[in-house]
């Protein structure tokens, strides 16, 4: 035990205190939604759970869990689409960016970038689609990036919120992460070998039992910028953020060392003003979808009751035991005039259930996203105003979602990226122009959901195009339509409408395909005067 371990280990607790309102909230959420999570939001770190228990005691209905499941194929299409290249690096300086020989390089940057990500090692898709679906149940989802124990390239994991607890800056950007999490004994002890871990005797010898080697105990991983960084050191204190690695019941300091850039990429849908975690669509509406499950409760037993009636029989003496069997003849059910005495009990009318039950599906599936994408669906029969009118409207309701996740978790997790590419010699040669200045890049987004952003302006043409046309047809005067730069126009609507690069035109052909087209009108134009010169040639005679 040292000060050092013993301050970090208080302020997980203390974080644990802190954070404790949140974790009710998600444990609320997760007995609902994604009933393999109960239990992991604790103070002992978030894996106490047994895998594959069911515990679906509190969810009698399905959609939530159906909605936060479409939610996570939703964003991972808008966000980072797997068959496309959804973001590009260029220069802040234009004039640089013009020379083709710097372009080429962002290019070539990119392409790698991308192999490397999507290696089947890097396993970047798997945990992305976990990452949003915590961002949908719980608000927030985090990915840690770091490149493999062995061999080269990157390596991607996501963290379970109830792993990990965070701290923002000044700035309100997330720069402190502690991650607390079980881990068998035999793996702790591994860890000498593999991250060079300093591990307790104790651990070692109970990693050679049999009995003991699979039993769990807490480790502390600490990320926070450090106070002492100085830069050209080759130690933990010559990197800008202090990693710590701690065995919470001894406190032992199993390894300190440091990072270069922050290795964890936070997500939050929302966050509410002074509040450090953000709040997701279940947040919103998890009143909603409690009172859903309650409501499936209820209807479930209204509807056992109307399928497997109560019954009201009148005690005269007479009506023994009453058989349900089919085929049973039950002597004394009817008076003699053949009234019968044995009545149903009532049980209320099952629609109003059922509607009352549409009205928070309806509410949970917006607060979700469903309904936004449903409208293509549902009205097929669109002309292509309408078409991006309706993705001008989604861009509008996505703006703040869209900003929030490009800005604190795309582009934090690309800069890791190309730092940690940068370290293992894995990026292509800048050429000479970039290697004798100093150049900011930037990254720009091209996903469907930065192309929805930009929907306003296609919109607005489309808009403005109709107008004009309107009035072309009602006067014959076409002069507004010269107002229309189509060639400007028509390759940014393309690129908002997400028309594959492939399926389109490029300049050269357009070029040639007008030059003959006024080649064949020109030729058709002499055709037509032929036979008028004939005759003048004819008449001249």
């Amino acid at each position: 035990m040292s000060e050092l371990t013993q301050y970090h280990v208080q302020r997980l607790q203390t974080l644990r205190t802190e954070r404790s309102e949140w974790d009710a909230q998600w444990e609320e959420a997760a007995a609902r939604i994604v009933p393999a999570d109960r239990n992991k939001f604790l103070s002992q770190g978030a894996s106490l759970g047994r895998e594959g228990a069911k515990n679906t005691e509190l969810q009698f209905d399905a959609t939530t869990s159906l909605a936060a499941l479409r939610f996570s194929a939703v964003m991972e299409s808008l966000v980072t689409p797997q068959g496309s290249v959804w973001h590009m690096l260029k220069l802040l300086d234009k004039t640089l960016q013009r020379n083709r020989a710097v372009r080429q390089f962002f290019d070539d940057l990119n392409d790698v970038l991308y192999g490397y990500r999507y290696r089947p090692q890097a396993n970047f898709v798997g945990n992305s689609q976990q990452a949003y679906l915590n961002l949908g149940v719980y608000g927030n989802g985090v990915l840690y990036v770091d490149q493999p124990d062995k061999g080269k390239g990157l390596r991607y994991r996501n963290v379970h919120l109830g792993e990990a607890y965070f701290v923002e800056n000044h700035a309100g950007i997330v720069d402190t992460l502690y991650r607390a999490w079980q881990m068998p004994i035999a793996d702790i002890a591994a860890m000498a070998d593999k991250q060079g871990w300093t591990v307790p005797d104790s651990i070692k010898e109970m990693a050679g039992n049999p009995q003991q080697k699979d039993q769990k105990k807490q480790v502390l991983h600490c990320v926070y910028p450090r106070d002492d960084y100085m830069p050209g050191r080759v130690d933990g204190k010559g990197k800008p953020f202090a990693s710590v690695y701690i065995l919470v019941d001894s406190q032992d300091l199993l390894k300190e060392w440091g990072y270069d850039s922050f290795p964890y990429a936070v997500a939050r849908y929302t966050q509410a003003s002074g509040e450090t975690y953000g709040r997701g669509p279940a947040q919103w509406v998890l009143p909603s979808i409690k009172v859903l499950n309650e409501q499936k409760k209820t209807v479930l037993k209204q509807g056992h009751r109307v399928v497997d009636p109560v019954l009201l029989a009148h005690d005269d003496g007479n009506l023994g035991s009453f058989s349900l069997r089919a085929g049973a003849l039950n002597a004394g059910g009817v008076n003699k005039d053949g009234r019968p005495l044995v009545h149903v009990l009532p049980t209320g009318n099952i629609a109003v259930g059922d509607k009352m039950m549409d009205m928070e599906k309806a509410l949970i599936n917006d607060a979700f996203l469903i309904s936004l994408f449903q409208i293509l669906i549902d009205t097929p029969q669109m002309t292509a105003t309408e078409v991006l009118e309706r993705a001008r409207e989604k861009g509008m309701l996505l703006a703040p979602t869209s900003g929030r996740l490009q800005a604190e978790w795309l582009g934090t997790m690309i800069e890791r990226e190309i730092l940690l590419l940068a370290k293992q010699g894995l990026l292509p040669p800048p050429p000479p122009i970039l290697q004798q200045a100093a150049v900011e890049y930037k990254i720009e987004y091209d996903n469907p959901l930065s192309r929805m952003a930009r929907a306003e302006r296609a919109s607005g043409f489309m808009r403005a195009l109709s107008s004009a046309s309107e009035y072309a047809k009602m006067t014959g005067d076409v002069e507004a339509l010269d107002h229309f730069d189509f060639d400007a126009a028509m390759p940014e609507i393309l690129d908002i409408s997400g028309a594959p690069v492939a399926w389109t035109r490029s300049p050269d052909d357009i070029a040639k395909r007008r030059a003959g087209r006024a080649q064949a009108a020109q030729q058709q134009t002499m055709i037509d005067a032929a036979p008028a010169a004939a005759s003048l040639v004819k008449s001249a005679q």
